[in-house]
Protein backbone atom coordinates (compact mmCIF):
# COMPACT_ATOMS: atom_id res chain seq x y z
CA UNK A 1 0.00 0.00 0.00
CA UNK A 2 1.35 3.16 -1.08
CA UNK A 3 1.87 6.65 0.42
CA UNK A 4 -1.02 7.49 -1.92
CA UNK A 5 -3.37 5.40 -1.17
CA UNK A 6 -2.66 5.76 2.61
CA UNK A 7 -3.48 9.75 1.80
CA UNK A 8 -6.57 9.01 0.00
CA UNK A 9 -8.18 6.78 2.72
CA UNK A 10 -7.44 8.82 5.57
CA UNK A 11 -9.21 11.70 3.62
CA UNK A 12 -12.02 9.63 2.79
CA UNK A 13 -12.48 9.10 6.88
CA UNK A 14 -11.60 12.19 7.64
CA UNK A 15 -14.55 13.38 5.24
CA UNK A 16 -17.02 10.89 6.46
CA UNK A 17 -16.41 12.06 10.37
CA UNK A 18 -16.61 15.83 9.27
CA UNK A 19 -19.61 14.80 7.92
CA UNK A 20 -21.19 12.77 10.54
CA UNK A 21 -20.47 16.39 12.99
CA UNK A 22 -22.56 18.35 10.54
CA UNK A 23 -25.15 15.99 10.18
CA UNK A 24 -25.24 16.11 14.23
CA UNK A 25 -25.99 19.82 14.23
CA UNK A 26 -28.24 19.39 11.33
CA UNK A 27 -30.43 16.53 13.09
CA UNK A 28 -30.11 18.78 16.63
CA UNK A 29 -31.33 21.93 14.35
CA UNK A 30 -34.59 20.45 13.08
CA UNK A 31 -35.52 18.55 16.39
CA UNK A 32 -35.29 21.86 17.94
CA UNK A 33 -37.76 24.05 16.14
CA UNK A 34 -40.69 21.34 15.39
CA UNK A 35 -43.41 22.40 17.17
CA UNK A 36 -44.21 21.61 20.78
CA UNK A 37 -42.37 19.28 22.96
CA UNK A 38 -42.08 16.59 25.14
CA UNK A 39 -43.95 18.65 28.17
CA UNK A 40 -46.64 19.78 26.16
CA UNK A 41 -47.50 15.92 24.32
CA UNK A 42 -47.20 14.67 27.98
CA UNK A 43 -49.64 17.37 29.70
CA UNK A 44 -51.95 17.55 26.54
CA UNK A 45 -53.34 20.81 25.29
CA UNK A 46 -55.48 21.77 28.23
CA UNK A 47 -52.07 22.23 30.84
CA UNK A 48 -51.24 25.36 32.13
CA UNK A 49 -48.26 27.32 30.85
CA UNK A 50 -47.27 26.77 34.67
CA UNK A 51 -47.22 23.31 34.21
CA UNK A 52 -45.78 23.19 31.04
CA UNK A 53 -42.85 25.33 32.52
CA UNK A 54 -41.95 23.10 35.18
CA UNK A 55 -42.14 19.75 33.25
CA UNK A 56 -39.72 21.49 30.49
CA UNK A 57 -37.46 22.31 33.33
CA UNK A 58 -37.78 19.15 34.92
CA UNK A 59 -36.60 17.83 31.01
CA UNK A 60 -34.14 20.26 30.42
CA UNK A 61 -35.72 21.78 27.91
CA UNK A 62 -35.57 25.02 29.19
CA UNK A 63 -31.26 25.29 28.45
CA UNK A 64 -30.67 27.40 25.82
CA UNK A 65 -30.09 25.28 22.33
CA UNK A 66 -26.20 25.63 22.43
CA UNK A 67 -25.36 24.04 26.18
CA UNK A 68 -28.08 20.85 24.92
CA UNK A 69 -26.16 20.51 21.66
CA UNK A 70 -23.19 19.90 23.79
CA UNK A 71 -24.15 17.67 26.23
CA UNK A 72 -25.78 15.91 24.19
CA UNK A 73 -23.13 15.25 21.64
CA UNK A 74 -20.56 14.78 24.40
CA UNK A 75 -22.47 12.41 26.15
CA UNK A 76 -22.95 10.24 22.49
CA UNK A 77 -19.35 10.08 22.59
CA UNK A 78 -19.33 8.69 25.72
CA UNK A 79 -22.12 5.81 24.91
CA UNK A 80 -25.09 7.68 27.52
CA UNK A 81 -27.73 8.94 24.51
CA UNK A 82 -30.31 10.20 27.92
CA UNK A 83 -33.35 9.34 28.74
CA UNK A 84 -36.42 8.60 26.85
CA UNK A 85 -38.84 11.96 27.37
CA UNK A 86 -41.89 10.41 27.52
CA UNK A 87 -41.00 6.82 29.21
CA UNK A 88 -38.19 7.58 31.16
CA UNK A 89 -36.36 4.66 30.16
CA UNK A 90 -32.81 5.05 29.10
CA UNK A 91 -32.81 5.30 24.72
CA UNK A 92 -29.76 2.50 24.26
CA UNK A 93 -32.81 0.16 25.95
CA UNK A 94 -35.52 1.11 23.49
CA UNK A 95 -32.65 1.55 20.83
CA UNK A 96 -31.19 -2.27 21.48
CA UNK A 97 -34.33 -3.76 21.98
CA UNK A 98 -35.63 -2.85 18.09
CA UNK A 99 -32.17 -2.14 16.45
CA UNK A 100 -31.74 -6.10 16.08
CA UNK A 101 -35.02 -6.79 14.12
CA UNK A 102 -34.01 -3.89 11.62
CA UNK A 103 -30.72 -5.22 11.22
CA UNK A 104 -31.90 -8.65 10.82
CA UNK A 105 -34.19 -7.10 8.08
CA UNK A 106 -31.33 -5.21 6.01
CA UNK A 107 -29.68 -8.59 5.88
CA UNK A 108 -32.27 -10.40 4.80
CA UNK A 109 -32.82 -8.12 2.20
CA UNK A 110 -29.33 -7.72 1.09
CA UNK A 111 -28.75 -11.56 0.92
CA UNK A 112 -31.54 -11.71 -1.74
CA UNK A 113 -31.44 -8.62 -3.33
CA UNK A 114 -26.95 -8.71 -3.63
CA UNK A 115 -26.38 -11.63 -5.58
CA UNK A 116 -30.11 -11.04 -7.89
CA UNK A 117 -29.23 -8.03 -8.70
CA UNK A 118 -25.25 -8.13 -9.83
CA UNK A 119 -26.30 -11.27 -11.29
CA UNK A 120 -28.78 -9.23 -13.84
CA UNK A 121 -26.85 -6.33 -14.05
CA UNK A 122 -23.97 -8.56 -15.57
CA UNK A 123 -26.24 -10.44 -18.17
CA UNK A 124 -27.74 -7.20 -19.37
CA UNK A 125 -24.22 -5.80 -20.46
CA UNK A 126 -22.93 -8.52 -21.72
CA UNK A 127 -26.39 -9.36 -23.90
CA UNK A 128 -26.90 -5.27 -24.00
CA UNK A 129 -28.73 -4.66 -26.85
CA UNK A 130 -30.93 -7.68 -27.01
CA UNK A 131 -34.27 -8.51 -25.67
CA UNK A 132 -33.23 -9.53 -22.68
CA UNK A 133 -30.87 -6.04 -21.40
CA UNK A 134 -34.44 -4.40 -22.75
CA UNK A 135 -36.63 -6.08 -20.62
CA UNK A 136 -34.62 -5.86 -17.57
CA UNK A 137 -33.54 -2.45 -18.05
CA UNK A 138 -37.30 -1.50 -18.75
CA UNK A 139 -38.28 -3.42 -16.15
CA UNK A 140 -35.76 -1.70 -13.37
CA UNK A 141 -36.67 2.20 -14.34
CA UNK A 142 -40.81 1.09 -14.10
CA UNK A 143 -39.86 -0.46 -10.73
CA UNK A 144 -37.77 2.44 -9.82
CA UNK A 145 -40.00 5.35 -10.91
CA UNK A 146 -43.05 3.53 -8.20
CA UNK A 147 -42.07 4.93 -4.44
CA UNK A 148 -42.14 2.40 -1.67
CA UNK A 149 -45.44 2.84 -0.12
CA UNK A 150 -47.30 2.28 -3.13
CA UNK A 151 -45.56 -0.72 -4.05
CA UNK A 152 -46.07 -1.67 -0.35
CA UNK A 153 -49.81 -0.61 -0.17
CA UNK A 154 -50.77 -2.81 -2.94
CA UNK A 155 -48.86 -5.86 -1.69
CA UNK A 156 -50.88 -5.71 0.94
CA UNK A 157 -54.19 -5.46 -1.03
CA UNK A 158 -52.55 -8.50 -3.25
CA UNK A 159 -51.35 -10.80 -0.98
CA UNK A 160 -52.80 -9.92 2.17
CA UNK A 161 -56.40 -8.85 1.25
CA UNK A 162 -57.32 -10.55 -1.89
CA UNK A 163 -55.02 -13.53 -1.81
CA UNK A 164 -54.89 -14.04 2.00
CA UNK A 165 -51.34 -15.84 1.21
CA UNK A 166 -49.51 -13.55 3.49
CA UNK A 167 -50.36 -11.22 6.74
CA UNK A 168 -51.01 -7.80 6.56
CA UNK A 169 -48.78 -7.05 9.58
CA UNK A 170 -45.04 -8.73 10.24
CA UNK A 171 -44.75 -9.75 13.73
CA UNK A 172 -40.99 -11.14 14.55
CA UNK A 173 -41.47 -12.19 18.20
CA UNK A 174 -43.82 -15.11 17.87
CA UNK A 175 -41.53 -16.73 15.16
CA UNK A 176 -41.39 -20.72 16.31
CA UNK A 177 -40.62 -22.09 12.63
CA UNK A 178 -39.19 -21.54 9.26
CA UNK A 179 -42.26 -21.42 7.80
CA UNK A 180 -43.41 -18.20 10.03
CA UNK A 181 -39.90 -16.89 9.46
CA UNK A 182 -41.03 -16.72 5.71
CA UNK A 183 -44.21 -15.44 6.33
CA UNK A 184 -43.17 -12.73 8.40
CA UNK A 185 -40.30 -11.65 6.15
CA UNK A 186 -42.15 -12.19 2.98
CA UNK A 187 -44.17 -8.92 2.09
CA UNK A 188 -41.55 -6.25 4.27
CA UNK A 189 -38.30 -7.86 2.25
CA UNK A 190 -39.80 -8.12 -1.22
CA UNK A 191 -41.22 -4.15 -1.06
CA UNK A 192 -37.55 -3.74 -0.29
CA UNK A 193 -35.69 -5.70 -2.93
CA UNK A 194 -38.22 -4.33 -5.55
CA UNK A 195 -36.50 -0.68 -5.58
CA UNK A 196 -32.94 -2.08 -4.52
CA UNK A 197 -32.49 -4.92 -6.66
CA UNK A 198 -33.79 -1.85 -9.84
CA UNK A 199 -31.24 0.48 -8.42
CA UNK A 200 -28.25 -2.00 -7.69
CA UNK A 201 -28.86 -3.32 -11.48
CA UNK A 202 -28.96 -0.72 -13.21
CA UNK A 203 -25.37 0.86 -11.88
CA UNK A 204 -24.12 -2.83 -12.27
CA UNK A 205 -24.88 -2.94 -15.76
CA UNK A 206 -24.05 0.50 -16.25
CA UNK A 207 -20.09 -0.10 -14.47
CA UNK A 208 -19.81 -3.13 -16.27
CA UNK A 209 -20.72 -1.65 -19.89
CA UNK A 210 -18.16 1.16 -18.89
CA UNK A 211 -15.07 -1.60 -18.61
CA UNK A 212 -16.43 -3.67 -21.74
CA UNK A 213 -15.75 -0.60 -23.76
CA UNK A 214 -12.49 0.32 -22.61
CA UNK A 215 -9.76 -0.39 -24.78
CA UNK A 216 -7.61 -3.00 -23.13
CA UNK A 217 -10.73 -5.25 -23.73
CA UNK A 218 -10.64 -4.68 -27.52
CA UNK A 219 -7.02 -5.58 -27.30
CA UNK A 220 -8.30 -8.49 -25.06
CA UNK A 221 -10.91 -9.75 -27.79
CA UNK A 222 -8.13 -9.02 -30.40
CA UNK A 223 -5.97 -11.93 -28.78
CA UNK A 224 -9.05 -14.43 -29.03
CA UNK A 225 -10.12 -14.24 -25.64
CA UNK A 226 -13.65 -15.69 -24.76
CA UNK A 227 -16.84 -13.74 -24.30
CA UNK A 228 -17.17 -15.38 -21.15
CA UNK A 229 -13.17 -15.00 -19.75
CA UNK A 230 -13.21 -11.36 -21.61
CA UNK A 231 -15.80 -10.34 -18.85
CA UNK A 232 -14.89 -12.59 -15.76
CA UNK A 233 -11.20 -12.74 -15.80
CA UNK A 234 -10.63 -9.00 -17.82
CA UNK A 235 -13.84 -6.48 -17.35
CA UNK A 236 -14.95 -7.58 -13.65
CA UNK A 237 -12.11 -7.09 -11.54
CA UNK A 238 -11.62 -4.41 -13.22
CA UNK A 239 -14.99 -2.57 -12.03
CA UNK A 240 -14.84 -4.24 -8.72
CA UNK A 241 -14.24 -0.51 -7.17
CA UNK A 242 -17.69 0.85 -9.13
CA UNK A 243 -19.43 -2.20 -8.81
CA UNK A 244 -18.92 -2.29 -4.98
CA UNK A 245 -20.40 1.90 -5.46
CA UNK A 246 -23.28 0.53 -6.83
CA UNK A 247 -24.13 -1.94 -4.00
CA UNK A 248 -23.38 0.45 -1.39
CA UNK A 249 -25.19 3.26 -3.22
CA UNK A 250 -28.35 0.60 -3.61
CA UNK A 251 -28.20 0.09 0.25
CA UNK A 252 -28.73 2.99 1.17
CA UNK A 253 -31.49 3.54 -0.13
CA UNK A 254 -33.07 0.79 2.30
CA UNK A 255 -32.63 3.32 5.00
CA UNK A 256 -35.01 5.03 3.63
CA UNK A 257 -36.97 1.82 2.15
CA UNK A 258 -36.75 1.04 5.52
CA UNK A 259 -38.84 3.76 7.73
CA UNK A 260 -41.69 3.08 5.09
CA UNK A 261 -41.81 -0.45 5.24
CA UNK A 262 -42.09 -0.65 9.10
CA UNK A 263 -44.47 1.76 9.33
CA UNK A 264 -46.26 -0.24 6.72
CA UNK A 265 -45.95 -3.39 8.09
CA UNK A 266 -45.94 -2.66 12.06
CA UNK A 267 -42.45 -4.25 11.85
CA UNK A 268 -41.08 -3.47 15.53
CA UNK A 269 -37.49 -2.03 14.02
CA UNK A 270 -35.58 1.09 14.78
CA UNK A 271 -37.48 3.07 12.26
CA UNK A 272 -40.79 2.23 13.23
CA UNK A 273 -39.67 3.51 16.51
CA UNK A 274 -38.58 6.59 15.64
CA UNK A 275 -41.81 7.32 13.73
CA UNK A 276 -43.44 6.56 17.08
CA UNK A 277 -40.56 9.59 18.82
CA UNK A 278 -41.94 11.83 16.10
CA UNK A 279 -45.86 11.35 17.44
CA UNK A 280 -45.27 12.07 20.59
CA UNK A 281 -42.16 14.71 20.30
CA UNK A 282 -39.72 12.36 21.84
CA UNK A 283 -36.55 14.70 20.70
CA UNK A 284 -33.89 12.69 22.47
CA UNK A 285 -35.06 9.14 20.89
CA UNK A 286 -35.77 10.68 17.42
CA UNK A 287 -32.33 12.35 17.47
CA UNK A 288 -30.53 9.07 18.44
CA UNK A 289 -32.32 6.95 15.74
CA UNK A 290 -31.99 9.88 13.11
CA UNK A 291 -27.97 9.51 13.86
CA UNK A 292 -28.33 5.53 13.21
CA UNK A 293 -29.62 5.90 10.18
CA UNK A 294 -26.80 8.57 9.08
CA UNK A 295 -24.15 7.00 10.79
CA UNK A 296 -25.27 3.49 8.54
CA UNK A 297 -25.13 5.94 5.54
CA UNK A 298 -22.12 6.85 6.12
CA UNK A 299 -20.57 3.67 6.96
CA UNK A 300 -21.54 2.34 3.47
CA UNK A 301 -20.71 5.33 1.31
CA UNK A 302 -17.26 5.52 3.08
CA UNK A 303 -16.77 1.96 2.84
CA UNK A 304 -17.27 1.95 -1.14
CA UNK A 305 -15.46 4.57 -1.17
CA UNK A 306 -11.95 2.89 0.43
CA UNK A 307 -13.25 -0.30 -1.39
CA UNK A 308 -13.10 1.72 -5.03
CA UNK A 309 -9.55 3.11 -4.01
CA UNK A 310 -8.25 -0.08 -2.93
CA UNK A 311 -9.15 -1.97 -5.81
CA UNK A 312 -8.14 1.04 -8.47
CA UNK A 313 -4.79 -0.68 -10.42
CA UNK A 314 -3.82 2.56 -11.50
CA UNK A 315 -3.49 3.61 -7.68
CA UNK A 316 -1.91 0.23 -6.47
CA UNK A 317 0.95 0.32 -9.17
CA UNK A 318 1.80 3.88 -8.68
Amino acid sequence: MNQLIIKLLVQRVALALLSLLAVSVIVFSITAVLPGDAAQEQLGQDATPEAVAALRAQMGLDVPAPERYAKWLLGMMKGDLGRSATTQMPVVELVASRLPNSLLLAAVTALFSVPIALALGIASAVWRGSWFDRAASTTAVGVVSVPEFLVATLAVLVFAVQLRWLPALSFVNDIESLGQLLRAFAMPVLVLCCVIVAQMMRMTRAAVIDQLEAPYIEMVRLKGASPMRMVLAHALPNAVGPIANAVALSLSYLLGGVIIVETIFNYPGIAKLMVDGVSQRDMPLVQTCAMIFCCAYLILVTTADIFGILANPRLRHR
